[in-house]
Formats: structure tokens, sequence, C-alpha cells
């Protein structure tokens, strides 16, 4: 099982580069295939969506199938085939195509892992666990960045996706070679754990707003508007939107690793997460009223964005103490369906906001002033909500 979970790992960290590289890869798809910002916005949104809808397959699968098989065949299939794809672009619809793919190959990666976290070790340690997947995984956000950078300055986009195609196919072998599914819990009566037998757990319905909202504003402000915001307003080249996005991503990283045990050491998950979101709503308000403040403060409040809203683990344990175990597989991945739809969602009316609502004084800063406000004021009604939750114990 260990060395599953390495592997697992791994596909998470493919996972995370792939919702992420966009951005650096923004200022030269431009120029070679003519892929706008726009273009890229609904691709990722695309992504995101995808992903989304594949969890309640997914988590079927994981119930019914088990975690080995239902990772390493998707992200060898939708994963490994998409990077090809992209690999070969010659426009935005190929992009597309291949977000999509992604997508469907990411899938299932991280809510593997949760499934045999949930099924084998103490429910007690599932916040901690979640949340160090997540920061080990968060190494391809980090890839994502400068790495990427310096990785497409030197062999180009083409060969460095054609790279990471092989590279998905490789890890999915691997997937199918060492992961072990937990030993299977019989289906009885009242064991099916249908869609509806989800929907009538009370404790969920205010906690699936915040779910909704909270990873977008990172994720997609890292994945994709970071590099246009920072290139617009104080003309970076790649190399510094790089940095930039490496600071974010070193600070998602922390925040993942932060967040797990913190259930645990307060006591509480849902204070621990809302406070958690309140403080990134802080730097999305700030981010909101002056984007134009400069080049390394606009970095320090993304970087606090993504270190206090990297609450996904303790959000996802929140929910998962509502479960039983034979819905734990269809469970966690109606959660994420949630976390990663919200995400997709506003990614696709991102583009459209930041062409159309940035109205003021300043024609360049004003579409991104309305883009972090647009991102801020769904993650304050999930807070709102979120007040009326029920908390589940995270002490033994």
């Amino acid at each position: 099982m260990r060395a599953g979970i390495v592997f697992l790992v791994a596909g998470y960290v493919l996972s995370q580069f792939y919702r992420a590289f966009l951005a650096v890869l923004a200022p030269v798809l431009g120029p070679e295939i003519g892929a706008s910002a726009g273009d890229l916005a609904l691709s990722s949104g695309i992504w995101f969506l995808v992903f989304a809808v594949m969890q309640i397959p997914v988590g079927i699968a994981l119930d019914r199938i088990g975690p080995r098989t239902t990772a390493a065949l998707l992200l060898g299939l939708g994963g490994a085939g998409g990077a090809a794809v992209f690999a070969a672009a010659q426009g935005p619809l190929a992009i597309h195509l291949a977000m999509a793919l992604i997508g469907i190959g990411c899938s299932p990666v991280l809510m593997a892992s949760y499934y045999i976290f949930a099924r084998v070790y103490s429910p007690l340690m599932f916040g901690t666990l979640a949340g160090a997947m997540i920061g080990i995984g968060s190494l391809g956000n980090i890839a994502g960045a400068a790495p990427l950078a310096a990785l497409v300055e030197a062999i180009g986009w083409r060969a460095a996706l054609a790279g990471l195609a092989v590279t998905t196919l490789a890890v999915a072998l691997a997937i199918g070679a060492f992961v072990r599914d937990p030993e299977r819990i019989a289906a009885g009566p009242g064991a099916a754990g249908s869609l509806g037998d989800l929907l009538r757990l009370p404790g969920l319905w205010t906690i699936l707003p915040l779910m909704t909202v909270a990873y977008a504003p990172a994720a997609a402000i890292r994945g994709l508007w970071a590099g246009p915001y920072l290139s617009d307003l104080f003309g970076a080249d790649p190399a510094a939107i790089g940095r930039s996005t490496l600071l974010m991503a070193l600070a998602m990283v922390a925040g993942s690793f932060i967040y797990g045990p913190l259930d645990r050491l307060f006591g509480s998950r849902k204070w621990v997460a809302f406070w958690g979101n309140a403080l990134a709503a802080l730097c999305l308000a700030a981010l909101m009223l002056f984007p134009a403040s400069g080049f390394w403060t606009a970095t320090l409040l993304l970087a606090g964005l993504g270190l206090f809203g990297s609450s996904f683990p303790v959000i996802m344990a929140h929910g998962r103490g509502f479960f039983p175990p034979h819905m734990v597989g269809r469970g966690v991945t109606f959660l994420n369906m949630f976390g990663i739809g919200g995400a997709g969602c506003l990614q696709f009316a991102s583009g459209a906001v930041h062409r159309h609502l940035g109205l003021g004084a300043d024609p360049v800063a004003a579409p991104y002033a309305a883009l972090f406000a647009f991102f801020l004021a769904p993650l304050l009604i999930g807070l709102a909500l979120y007040v009326l939750s029920t908390d589940t114990p995270a002490r033994g």
C-alpha cells in the first residue's frame, strides 16, 4: 500500500500541474496558436467542469471497482492522451479538447487516495493525511511555475507537453501495478449509498456553499489570471511571472500542510475553515481595492491568498465526518464535485467579467479589480452560510 500511495501522490502532482500550468504558457500560446486569455480561461474552466462531472462516476467506481483500476485507467487514457493532444495543438479548440481529456484523467487520483485514507486509517487522521496529500501533490503547482517557464524556454512548449504525456502514462501504469484496493464492504439492505442518500444528510447542506467557492479564487488566479495580471499591470516577463507564481504555489503547499493538523489542535474543523477563508477574503479585498499597488505587494497578496485559500483538506474532513463507511467513495467525490465544479464555473465566468465588467478610471487595472471582486463576493456568501454548519469532532 505504501508504494501505491507514493504513485498516487505522483499522479496528484501531475493533476496539480495540469490545473495550474496555463498561466505560464499564456504568453507563448497567444502568439504561436492564437489562444487568447479568454480562450485559456475557457480551457481551464473546461478542465474543472469535466473533472467535477466525473466525480459521480468516479465515486461509484471507487466503491464498486476500487481505486486501483479507476485511477490507473482514467489517468492513462485521459491524462496521457490529453497531454499528447495538447502537444500537437494548432489552435484553441485543440487546447479545449486536451484540457477536457486531462480533466477526465486527473479526476480520480486525489479521491482514490482519500478513499484509501478513509477506509484504512483512523477518522481522526483524515484531515492530516488529506492535507499532506495535497501539500506534497502541490509540488506539481510549483513545477507549473518557474520550472515550467525554464523548461519551455529551453526545449519549447510542445516538447515539454510531449514529455509530460510520457510521464503521465508511466505514473498510470505504476498505479495499476502497485496500488492495493481496501477490502470491499459487502452490499446489503440500505448499504447501496445512492446520491439521494447523500442529499438526505442534513449536515452537508451548510458545508456545500463554502466547499463550492473556497478553492476557486486561489485555483483560478494561480492557474490562469496571475500571469496576465502581473504582465498587464507591471510589465512582468515570463521569468518574473514564474517567480511570483512560484511563491504563490509554495504558499499553497504550506497552507495544505498547516491546515491538515489544525482541526485536531483546536478541536474544531468548522472554525479552522471559517477563519482561514476569512483571511483569504481579506487578501482578495486588498487586491480588489489596490490592484496596481506594486509587483511585490501584489505577489505577497497572491501568496497570502494561496496560503489561506488552501482550506480544502479541512472542509473535506468536516464533510467526511457525516459519511457512513459504505458511502465514503461517493461521499468524498460528491464534496469534491462541488469544490472543483465551483472553481470551473467561476473560471468560465471570469473571462467575461474581465472583458466586460472592468469599468473604471484605469482601463488596465479596472478589469482585474472587477475580477478580484467577482471571486470575493461568493466567498463571503459561502462564509456567511458556513456559520450555520454543524461542527464534526476532531478529537478522540
